[in-house]
């Protein structure tokens, strides 16, 4: 070996020996507790396999799982034969008049027309299952209840979750005897799999409730079925369980399953509906023949297939992000005091690693292709009317779900999403037609799984028809990271366009030559107005997104030249009397609010506008703006601002805000201003539950490590001064690179750059710029001793 070779090898084996260093140790992925939950919300643990989320409770003498499929709704056209997507026909014909009188500052009479005219229908009654009525609600399935026969003190008792395996676990003893549990959502199978083990032989009984109509239920060669509708619509599902014993005897009566003296009892659970992701009828699927198809795979597959099958496909996703900032995991706490300690002052970096991989747990434990797009609480609810119908949010919240999809190596996890953006197009060309005469698609604040892309039933807060461009930059981010031309081809750019043409036609020309949005909201915060920047902000995204898109796919027709003159022309981000970023085109903005929506600060994050490289007068406005706002809100509003500080490269204060989402919070009513947090079972408290805190914290922590929005990849860009050592391995960057960082002292030691061989690009590194190229092999490795 000549001596080159040796060198090259000796410099290999030592990186490789540096990013093994730091690894993430796995014994810290656990959630665990030490006595069972008392609440769905708070302390339950969650579970799934894509499809449905289930959340367990962990009792003693009685087992409770909840669960959720995903595209079970109330409401929707079977609901009311009348139901129209939300639409109010030629509702158009008021729109010159709302705009004259806004020219003419006459907002009040503009914004009674806006309300009167512009705002979505919907059929409300004591008919319908939840509060929107025919709008409808994402619904629970039920419940399975498992009451065990012992009886005695217990001890040893311990609830958790394994997250590097995504297997919920409970475990204890009575006397001499021990008791454990098992839980996992398996997604290849479409299972939910629930193992009861004991030393001693047990007797169970096991039955279903569900709140919805029942129209049949029976127990057959061992597999329990039963069929029901909702009451409002009439949709049907079905749901079986199958058991499988080593020992004991089943029989049943009256919907109960009476299993005696078993050591080992496996339960296996599938469910299914007649949804369609279709518009404009959403019903089809054959939901019997697809569950027999899963009870005839269970013939062939015993406990550990469908264990290994599960862990397999879940590290495959898992597996490929690790982050160690540093510090040994108080693994000897249960999580709920632990989460306590460290809201108390008390040093926690591996709580906040597990937070981040949490987030990363629940999508890929919800959202996962073929699978219902992931709504407001992931795939867990336990209500039929649950809070804003556990729906599709698209003023922030949904796109927040889904910001780590990309960022954290999950672009598969992503998919449900984009394929429910597509399903809007048709019914929002029709919303956009009748509301505003455009072209183009668009779609409000509110969206069901039934195309409802009409502005809300309440104007302050329904009117947002920049949903469609925002969910649009989905689109373009999941072909940036992937560099699938293919998809942006077929897929994206299709979606993209459509929503362009609607901003190119609804923008109008002001009395100084800017093209502004009018009427427009800011949403959920103050009235009517001649431009809410964030519109202006997002419908210069959608199409400088367009453009860039064009550009790849070698496209340069009408349209594009159409998108650049309208871009530029777009009414830029406007700094006001007392230095801030504004919210509306007039200069109105309150420095004494402290509203939970910063909606205007779009442009520095998820947007590219605002950064303080390039734009650094207007990035010093958005930090006024911020400072003003305060570090409080809602768990959803902390979230965003930990990305706004990462953007703005002051990595102290993003983490700031990382410590206030983390604050423990244990009250489940709604609240919309400052009591968000996180719950003892590590879901975001919006209060109530939400999971865009979780994936908005999990986004936030990314940007302190990696941004490549500029086009340059840059390392460290907001490192907090608590992380001055660490490793995070696997993350994703724009130009579909994954990238490696090793840092000690704040500086990054070593890092990685994978991608296709010979791919370049620019990065930024240790306050260095310089440009690189990955070998031939796809590799390029930066050290600080280069």
């Amino acid at each position: 070996m000549t001596k080159l070779k040796i060198k090259e090898t000796l410099v290999a084996s030592l990186t490789l020996l540096m990013f093994s260093s730091c690894a993430q140790d796995k014994s810290s992925m656990d959630l665990w507790y030490n006595e069972p939950a008392a609440n769905w919300m708070t302390q339950a643990l969650p579970i799934g396999n894509g499809y449905v989320g289930a959340m367990f409770f962990g009792g003693l003498q009685e087992e409770q799982i909840q669960f959720s499929e995903g595209t079970l709704w109330s409401g929707g056209p079977d609901s009311n034969p009348n139901y129209n997507f939300g639409i109010r026909k030629d509702a158009h014909k008021h729109l010159s008049e709302v705009r004259t009188l806004l020219k003419e500052g006459k907002k009040a009479e503009a914004h009674r027309i806006t309300q009167s005219q512009f705002t979505g229908i919907i059929d409300t009654g004591k008919q319908y299952n939840a509060d929107f009525g025919d709008y409808g609600a994402q619904q629970t399935m039920g419940d399975i209840f498992i009451k065990v026969g012992h009886s005695g003190d217990v001890s040893n008792y311990k609830r958790g979750l394994d997250i590097n395996n995504a297997l919920g676990k409970v475990e204890y003893s009575i006397g001499n005897e021990t008791y454990s549990r098992t839980y996992f959502g398996n997604y290849p199978s479409n299972t939910m799999v629930y193992r009861f083990e004991s030393s001693k032989k047990t007797d169970y009984e096991i039955r279903f409730d569900s709140p919805h109509v029942m129209v049949s239920q029976d127990f057959k060669d061992g597999v329990f079925a039963f069929e029901g509708k909702v009451a409002d619509n009439g949709m049907p599902f079905e749901t079986k369980l199958s058991l499988k014993l080593s020992d004991g005897q089943i029989t049943y009566k009256n919907g109960i399953i009476y299993i005696k003296d078993a050591n080992d009892v496996i339960i296996l659970n599938t469910s299914a509906t007649a949804y369609t992701l279709n518009y404009p009828t959403y019903k089809g699927n054959d939901y019997k023949a697809a569950n027999n198809a899963v009870v005839q795979k269970w013939e062939n597959s015993t406990y550990e297939d469908l264990k290994k099958e599960h862990i397999s496909d879940y590290s495959n996703l898992f597996d490929r992000v690790s982050l160690n900032l540093g510090e040994s995991p108080k693994v000897d706490l249960p999580t709920n005091e632990r989460l306590v300690a460290y809201a108390n002052g008390s040093d926690d970096n591996a709580l906040e690693s597990l937070y981040f991989q949490y987030a990363r747990y629940l999508m890929i434990s919800a959202s996962r292709p073929n699978t219902m797009s992931m709504h407001l609480q992931g795939k867990w609810n336990h209500s039929t009317n649950p809070p804003w119908a556990a729906d599709y949010h698209s003023n922030i919240n949904l796109e927040m779900i889904y910001w780590p999809a990309e960022l954290t190596n999950l672009s598969e996890c992503h998919v449900p999403f984009l394929d429910f953006i597509e399903s809007l197009v048709e019914p929002g060309k029709l919303a956009a037609k009748e509301f505003f005469n455009t072209r183009g698609w668009m779609t409000n604040t509110m969206t069901n799984a039934y195309g409802y892309t009409s502005p809300g039933w309440g104007v302050d807060w329904g009117f947002f028809p920049t949903g469609a461009a925002w969910f649009s930059q989905h689109l373009w981010d999941h072909y940036d990271f992937t560099q699938d031309k293919t998809y942006l081809k077929e897929n994206a750019y299709p979606v993209m366009k459509e929503a362009a043409l609607f901003w190119i036609d609804y923008l109008t020309m002001d009395d100084n030559g800017n093209l502004v949005s009018t009427p427009s909201y800011s949403p959920e915060h103050g009235g009517i107005s001649e431009g809410a920047s964030m519109d202006h902000q997002i419908a210069w995204d959608i199409l400088n997104n367009c453009i860039k898109a064009a550009e790849v796919l070698e496209i340069d027709d009408e349209f594009t030249a159409t998108a650049k003159r309208t871009r530029d022309a777009i009414l830029k981000p406007k700094i006001g009397s007392w230095d801030q970023l504004q919210e509306w085109t007039e200069d109105v903005d309150d420095p004494k609010s402290d509203h939970r929506h910063v909606s205007h600060l779009f442009a520095l994050h998820p947007g590219n506008q605002i950064s303080t490289a390039q734009t650094p007068e207007l990035a010093e406005a958005a930090r006024v703006t911020l400072n003003a706002r305060g570090d409080s809100g809602t768990g959803w509003s902390r979230a965003w601002k930990m990305n706004f500080w990462a953007r703005l490269n002051d990595g102290n204060r993003s983490h700031k805000m990382l410590k206030n989402l983390l604050k423990p919070v244990s009250d489940t009513s709604v609240e919309m201003s400052t009591a968000g947090g996180t719950y003892s079972n590590l879901l975001c408290a919006h209060p109530p539950f939400q999971l865009d805190g979780n994936m908005g914290g999990a986004s936030g922590m990314v940007e302190m490590l990696l941004q490549s929005q500029s086009g340059i990849i840059e390392l460290l860009p907001s490192l907090p001064d608590v992380w001055p050592t660490g490793e995070v391995k696997g993350l994703k960057a724009r130009g579909g690179f994954e990238i490696d960082i090793l840092w000690k002292d704040g500086l990054v030691v070593e890092a990685k750059i994978i991608g296709k061989p010979n791919q370049s690009g620019e990065l930024k590194v240790n306050n260095e710029r310089l440009t690189f190229k990955l070998n031939t092999e796809g590799i390029y490795t930066y050290s600080d001793k280069n």
